[in-house]
């Protein structure tokens, strides 16, 4: 697992030379990108995030730079000024360094394949449903721009849900890289998209979340992607149980991802909820079907993980409950990605 990245600085002169990835390599990107990201406003944004926001808060750049950096296969295109020259200059320099050392799998690659499972198994969501569009709901969205470059959410009205200070400052990026509230929405890829400032740790979301036009009644694909492992266990318990309930009153589906114990150890200070059979988990809160995938799988794959020696594969062929790889002795680190489904009971 991927732990966050530290801080660090990038000259306007660096940032003119910043390469990105494409299919065919390493490439120098047009001059709007560095020029966008060295403006006194994304700059003063970004320095206001690494002077006050937290730990957990900053994991929303982390992901933009991944999604920004593997460009090729995700087509995101504010993750650059979402990110911030900090965490694109990191985890650049890690995934050049992978590169030159022929390494089996490049940093960044669980994001990626994490990124596409989520996008795929939204859009299948989707079109599973009967009656138009259901409600998406991104919990813990961070910098999250689904709602802008997502055709199958033409018919969804999107919900975002995450810190106030942080959509103060998303908003502001989002204001630099697409201009005018009318470009946005002309930009907007979904029916609609509401933000909405809640703590999923406290017992209130949900009816903040209500007040800004969620409906519970009416179906609803919750996305939790990378925010479960971030919770108490009791709180991220508490998040399962609420979307598990909903299923009571309308078609539901969870997508969300789960760390192992052996995962979660690489930072206890840091992460704190995991489950090493979420599968069984989400099954005994009351989800009626459960499908259960690891990075790598057919359906977790998306041709990034090249190597058969990688270390994805390698878990792949151990069982769940082995927690230490025979061979070498090292922890058996996993991160499941998991679809749910509920449905209301129909009575007779």
């Amino acid at each position: 697992m991927e732990p966050p990245l530290t801080s660090s600085t990038m000259s306007g002169e660096e940032m003119q030379q910043y390469p990105i990835l494409t299919e065919s390599g390493w490439q120098e990107p047009n001059s709007t990108l560095p020029d966008l990201l060295q403006s006194e406003t994304v700059r003063a944004l970004h320095a206001k995030i690494e002077r006050e926001w937290s730990v957990l808060q900053r994991t929303a750049c982390q992901t933009a730079a991944g999604r920004a950096l593997w460009n090729h296969v995700i087509h995101d295109p504010v993750a650059h000024v979402l990110a911030g020259d900090t965490f694109l200059k990191s985890l650049h320099e890690k995934m050049s360094k992978d590169r030159l050392n022929n390494a089996r799998q490049v940093s960044g690659v669980i994001l990626a394949v994490r990124t596409l499972w989520f996008d795929s198994k939204l859009q299948d969501a989707i079109k599973s449903f009967q009656e138009g569009g259901p409600q998406v709901v991104l919990l813990g969205a961070g910098m999250d721009a689904r709602a802008y470059r997502l055709g199958c959410l033409k018919e969804s009205a999107v919900f975002e849900v995450d810190f106030h200070d942080l959509f103060q400052i998303k908003v502001a990026l989002m204001q630099e890289a697409m201009g005018s509230p009318e470009h946005r929405r002309k930009a907007m890829t979904a029916k609609s998209v509401t933000t909405v400032a809640a703590d999923i740790r406290d017992t209130g979301w949900l009816e903040k979340l209500q007040m800004h036009g969620f409906v519970p009644e009416k179906s609803t694909v919750w996305v939790l992607e990378g925010i479960l492992c971030y919770l108490p266990h009791l709180n991220a318990m508490q998040v399962l149980q609420t979307i598990a309930s909903s299923s009571s009153l309308a078609q539901t589906v969870l997508l969300a991802d789960f760390m192992n114990k052996s995962s979660a150890a690489l930072s206890n200070s840091t992460y704190h909820f995991y489950s090493d059979w979420p599968d069984q988990l989400l099954a005994a809160l009351g989800f009626s079907s459960v499908r259960l995938s690891q990075i790598g799988d057919p359906d977790a794959n998306f041709g990034l993980l090249h190597d058969p020696q990688n270390m994805f594969n390698k878990l792949r062929s151990l069982p769940r409950s082995t927690q230490t790889d025979p061979e070498d002795g090292t922890p058996c680190r996993r991160l499941y990605l998991v679809e749910a489904s509920g449905f209301p009971t129909l009575s007779v």
